[in-house]
């Protein structure tokens, strides 16, 4: 592993105040141990406020928000806006998500907006990108990556690239258990890299690629092992606090 891995783990639409608090505590009393990782944790939006009672002055645990909404202020019921997420000190936030494609039917103009107003207020987006099954089947992975890439590389230019971090999550593998293999995810993550390495080499190189989809205890290390892989998009597994720590454990053992 060259860098740092990055963990964020995803609750979607799950957990508790007291799963937030035993999830805090529980990675505080082992932060010593867990000081080689980077971990943030986007439970749903209305617990960050009480999450961040228990951050203390961690360097390398944060909070991360799951959507933002492409406006700052409005008539926009049920949204929240960059500002609002910059002024409870969120770092991180995930867009693109494929639930959110499929079931909000956000499509690239709106990713694009959202992606630009994280960048506004010095956010870090988490921009998920992926393939259905058929596309995995036909081996299209590297023009679908690219499609969904494209539209910000065209009105925001590779610069908006840097403290960005693009999650590579087939749809296929979400929450169903199957994965493929470490090389696949590598070479999904090598096409994403030097596709974006065309524009500028530098840039290509620091931008933080995560994988996500049915990542477990069994099968994280094989995937983080692979040279483009920089960190791990948790769903489902991040919300059951003993396999949590268990993936974490794993990863910080080896470093």
């Amino acid at each position: 592993m060259k860098k740092i891995p990055f963990i964020l783990a995803n609750w979607k639409l799950n957990g508790n105040l007291l799963l937030i608090k035993q999830t805090l505590i529980r990675l505080n009393k082992e932060r010593n141990f867990l000081k080689k990782l980077k971990i943030a944790i986007a439970p749903p939006i209305i617990y960050l406020s009480e999450a961040q009672k228990y951050i203390y002055d961690n360097k390398n645990i944060y909070l991360a928000a799951q959507n933002v909404d492409a406006h700052i202020s409005g008539p926009f019921t049920g949204e929240i806006s960059a500002y609002m997420l910059q002024e409870f000190g969120i770092k991180y936030v995930i867009i693109g998500h494929a639930e959110r494609r499929q079931f909000h039917y956000e499509d690239y103009k709106v990713i694009t907006k959202k992606f630009l107003i994280l960048k506004q207020y010095n956010l870090i987006p988490v921009l998920c990108i992926g393939e259905l099954y058929k596309d995995y089947a036909n081996k299209e992975i590297r023009n679908i990556c690219i499609k969904q890439i494209n539209p910000i590389l065209d009105v925001l230019g590779i610069e908006s690239f840097k403290r960005t971090i693009i999650a590579y999550e087939p749809i296929w593998a979400i929450g169903t258990g199957k994965t493929p293999s470490p090389e696949y995810i590598q070479n999904a993550h090598l096409c994403i890299r030097s596709y974006l390495s065309q524009y500028d080499d530098s840039i290509a190189k620091n931008v933080v690629l995560q994988y996500g989809g049915s990542v477990n205890a069994n099968n994280v290390l094989k995937i983080l092992l692979q040279s483009d892989v920089d960190g791990i998009l948790l769903g489902k597994s991040s919300i059951h606090l003993n396999e949590f720590l268990s993936i974490l454990r794993i990863v910080s053992n080896f470093l």
